[in-house]
């Protein structure tokens, strides 16, 4: 018997995948969507949401996610629990294998991967994100207005948080292992000039503390002299990088040195027919606004893409469009 050929396949669930599905259901395209072992990705762990248009009054993360799938399904969008353990877009149509070891063949493909915060993996970190811990301080700073937080990291990010968080915490104090940054010099500068800030060097954080409900403080270490000591807080903001969750990807498409999907401006990767959305092709913005937008673009060029099959070989349509990207410069290589 042979395998059915899907329309389009997506690859996670977090605002781009479950944007992707709605915009490719409403197209009679019915998508099929591998939603991963945590449907929504990142923002399924914000405790509140308030900067995504549309909701004047915050909206936790996990309530936004349950509405993004209530809508995607109501377009018809097929839901598997599932991860995807492999996938072959040197062939077509794609091959996508679950876990399960099933494949599932595609015309076309979207991916919505994401990439994960890096965590410090200490203890009381799991038990208090989303009450305390936070990997995005424009998602979250607002709650901790005229609160003391600490920012643990000493890169871009961190600085670029920190100052951002200034704008509402009373106290932030950055928490770095080295005695100098690895950050910009501008942003150094910027956050050296901010009297909100104030650095404790040669330091790592070694337990996050709470009463069971909220964080209260942190453990530090100092990795010179050794000394630990409590240090009260009300939030812990940790930028230490990001992991694009790009693994099952390696040596399918074109991805940059930190491992994130080069795309397009139409979201397009290396691969004619494979379109890519959110964190996983996005190391920059990170923002609910952001990755609907790209699932936006990826569903509607999907959609086109499919479009031109009907009157034209694949082959024919991915040479069209490999022309394209030499143009714009995206390297149709893996």
């Amino acid at each position: 018997m042979a395998t059915k050929v899907e329309n389009v396949i997506i690859i996670g669930s977090g605002p781009a995948g479950f944007t992707a599905g709605i915009y490719t259901g409403r197209a009679n395209l019915e998508p099929l969507l591998f939603t991963g072992y945590e449907i929504g990705g990142q923002i399924s762990l914000t405790y509140e949401v308030e900067n995504y248009p549309g909701f004047p009054e915050p909206i936790s993360g996990a309530e936004l996610v349950e509405r993004f799938q209530k809508q995607s399904e109501r377009f018809g969008v097929r839901l598997l629990f599932e991860r995807v353990d492999t996938v072959d877009f040197q062939r077509w149509p794609f091959r996508v294998i679950s876990e399960e070891g099933q494949e599932y063949q595609a015309r076309a493909v979207i991916v919505a991967t994401g990439a994960s915060a890096r965590k410090l993996q200490v203890p009381g970190e799991a038990e208090y994100t989303g009450r305390g811990v936070s990997y995005c301080a424009t998602c979250d700073g607002f709650f901790f207005t005229d609160k003391r937080v600490i920012v643990v990291g000493g890169g871009d990010s961190a600085m670029e948080e920190g100052i951002f968080l200034t704008r509402f915490a009373r106290e932030v104090y950055i928490v770095h292992r080295r005695d100098q940054l690895r950050a910009s010099k501008r942003l150094q500068e910027r956050a050296f000039r901010n009297d909100k800030i104030q650095f404790i060097w040669n330091t790592v954080v070694d337990e996050i503390l709470g009463d069971g409900q909220k964080v209260t403080g942190v453990r530090l270490r100092n990795v010179q002299t050794g000394e630990v000591r409590e240090f009260p807080t009300d939030g812990v903001f940790i930028f230490i990088g990001h992991e694009p969750n790009s693994a099952i990807l390696r040596g399918q498409l074109a991805l940059d040195e930190r491992g994130y999907v080069l795309v397009d401006r139409y979201q397009r990767t290396s691969v004619p027919g494979v379109f890519a959305a959110g964190e996983i092709a996005d190391p920059r913005y990170r923002q609910v606004a952001t990755s609907v937008g790209q699932g936006t673009m990826a569903a509607m060029e999907a959609e086109k893409f499919l479009a031109e099959l009907e009157d034209k070989a694949y082959e024919e349509v991915a040479r069209e469009i490999r022309q394209e990207l030499e143009a714009e410069g995206l390297l149709v290589t893996a």
